[in-house]
């Protein structure tokens, strides 16, 4: 069972990372316009109000600055003066938002948006930051309503996504996107959320509204289910020390009465299952 953290009751976490340099785990409140990060040895949580929502970030070389994706725009971000210097609009002429994003094992950040109407209609689209001139491209994948689940394997051949509404996780050769496939399907209540990739190649999921984190094979079966106390975990990450706890950010939104888990920062003991450094944007 995962714990508490901390209770910063946040609206949307999302997006945790581990920064194995300053040994602290970020996250964002995506409704909040919240930028977070907690140092596990001092127990301290630190916080930086963001010009408008934040729906993921990456990691870059230098310690001090963050690649934004914010809900507009990317941009990028310095800790030491709060600065955000804005990079590149992102369907500026669509009711979207930027959603969840990673880094791919090449430096190349790889993100995908969030149709913001009712009903979710898959009018959103991956798209691709390369670190190389910092060009901005779309990716020959479907289009999706929630694009999430981004993660790439241990080598970077094989890249996994996925729209959450189909309940669906999928796979495709990597950086080709060719042999697209289904990798693996949400059996039960929730939608898929969030993923990470362990020094296995096992991926990890956080399922929105089905209060567990799914640790999925390689060949897409199901290695183990692990409840959590919030209901609605978003987005998963390997940190600490010796990277073997998982953390787990989750979201309160749309629920009548939240339990002191909802929307907290949390994690768990994975048994001596390792993750991976996190890649870093390149540009």
């Amino acid at each position: 069972m995962a714990r508490i953290v901390t209770d910063c009751a946040n609206t949307l976490g999302e997006c945790v990372l581990w920064c194995e340099r300053s040994q602290r785990v970020l996250w964002t409140d995506i409704l909040g316009a919240t930028l977070y990060a907690h140092h596990p040895a001092s127990g301290m949580t630190f916080t930086w109000a963001m010009p408008e929502r934040l729906a993921s970030f990456a990691l870059t070389g230098a310690e001090d600055r963050l690649l934004l994706g914010l809900a507009s725009r990317l941009a990028f971000f310095d800790f030491a003066t709060g600065a955000v210097a804005p990079l590149a609009d992102v369907e500026p002429d669509l009711p979207t938002r930027l959603n969840d994003g990673r880094c791919d094992r090449q430096g190349n950040f790889v993100f995908g948006t969030f149709h913001e109407g009712e009903p979710r209609l898959a009018i959103g689209s991956f798209y691709r930051l390369n670190a190389a001139g910092l060009r901005l491209e779309r990716l020959a994948l479907p289009s999706v309503a929630i694009a999430n689940s981004i993660c790439f394997s241990p080598d970077g051949t094989t890249m996994y996504y996925c729209d959450s509404p189909t309940r669906t996780i999928r796979r495709c050769d990597y950086p080709l996107l060719t042999n697209d496939r289904v990798f693996a399907h949400v059996d039960g209540p929730g939608e898929p959320d969030g993923s990470c990739i362990d020094a296995d190649g096992h991926l990890w999921n956080a399922q929105w509204g089905a209060a567990r984190i799914v640790r999925y094979a390689p060949d897409g079966r199901v290695d183990r289910s692990i409840a959590t106390p919030a209901l609605q975990p978003s987005c998963v990450a390997f940190g600490g020390a010796a990277s073997d706890t998982l953390y787990c950010s989750s979201a309160r939104i749309g629920l009548a009465a939240p339990g002191p888990a909802d929307g907290a920062l949390l994690a768990l003991a994975t048994g001596g299952i390792r993750g991976l450094p996190e890649s870093r944007f390149a540009g």
